[in-house]
């Protein structure tokens, strides 16, 4: 692996972000954007809106520039005010060409919409590191980068030039990348996770350490000291960041590589055991099933089916 964390856990969560249209709306209106398990990202190209929480609660202003990236277990609504009762997103009409729907009466708003597909490690890896809600305001320090991004990705849908699918996901791709970024300028909002943690410039090279060399026998001094922290600050200072105690989050990230590999290649369990830093199979196998709740072979079998 790499010494860039970030980069690795995209990679090891199969994170494939994808766009899958948007809308331009005038007047009343109100749309309903369902998640469907997978991470929702919305940004508004074009004039403003609210967005109204699951559940209700206090509508979220949002501007031409803002991105939002919900954790897609719930539904939520974007609107031109509260108390219009919102179209499923469904419901709406899409040009087939631009993927563009319309909504209300006018076009004084645009938004574009996207999806991360998780599903290939079950959305673990990821998800637990994220908030449910985040949002990207226009005059953050990434938003430069984002607005360029965005504009990329509609002229893709305007133009529809040769190779427009794998372009647009590339430039969705990106996109999550920024949004990460920010994350990681504003770790305050972060629920304990490794994003949490390599966001700590204390923490992040014992995380660099144990990224780049896996399967390397890691002690909690070693860890400590390339943190220049004696060993009890160091692990009082991760587990509050990472959610766990260093060593824990070795043995996740070493099974997170290993399910990534019966995954993607045929190499023999017991070559993914010496991969990971297991000289034994079976106490490979054991600490799997421990993490995953199901053996290597049969976990390999069962992605096969």
């Amino acid at each position: 692996m790499s010494v860039d964390p970030l980069s690795d856990a995209l990679a090891v969560a199969d994170a494939r972000s994808v766009f899958s249209g948007g809308f331009t709306a005038g007047g009343d209106w109100a749309i309903r954007l369902e998640g469907r398990d997978k991470l929702k990202v919305n940004a508004v190209v074009r004039g403003r809106c609210l967005m109204v929480p699951p559940g209700g609660g206090e509508p979220l202003a949002l501007v031409e520039g803002d991105i939002v990236v919900s954790d897609g277990r719930r539904p939520y609504v974007l609107c031109s005010a509260p108390g219009i009762e919102p179209l499923s997103s469904g419901q709406v009409e899409m040009d087939p060409g631009t993927r563009m729907g319309r909504l209300g009466a006018g076009e004084e708003v645009a938004c574009v919409s996207g999806h991360i597909d998780l599903s290939r490690d079950s959305g673990e890896l990821l998800r637990r590191a994220l908030p449910e809600l985040i949002h990207v305001r226009a005059d953050a320090a990434e938003a430069l980068v984002l607005r360029w991004l965005t504009g990329q990705l509609v002229t893709e849908m305007k133009t529809r030039r040769a190779g427009v699918e794998f372009a647009s996901d590339q430039l969705a791709q990106l996109m999550f990348v920024q949004v990460l970024r920010v994350c990681l300028t504003e770790a305050e909002g972060l629920p304990p996770g490794w994003l949490r943690a390599l966001a700590d410039e204390r923490l992040a090279p014992a995380l660099r350490l144990m990224h780049g060399d896996p399967a390397h026998p890691w002690q909690l001094e070693e860890l400590a000291r390339a943190a220049a922290m004696s060993r009890t600050t160091f692990a009082v200072r991760f587990k509050e960041a990472a959610g766990v105690p260093p060593l824990t989050y070795l043995l996740n990230w070493r099974m997170s590589l290993a399910a990534r590999s019966l995954r993607q290649d045929t190499a023999p369990v017991a070559a993914l055991a010496r991969s990971v830093g297991y000289t034994s199979e079976s106490a490979f196998s054991n600490a799997f099933k421990r993490a995953v709740g199901v053996a290597p072979r049969r976990y390999r079998e069962a992605l096969r089916s």
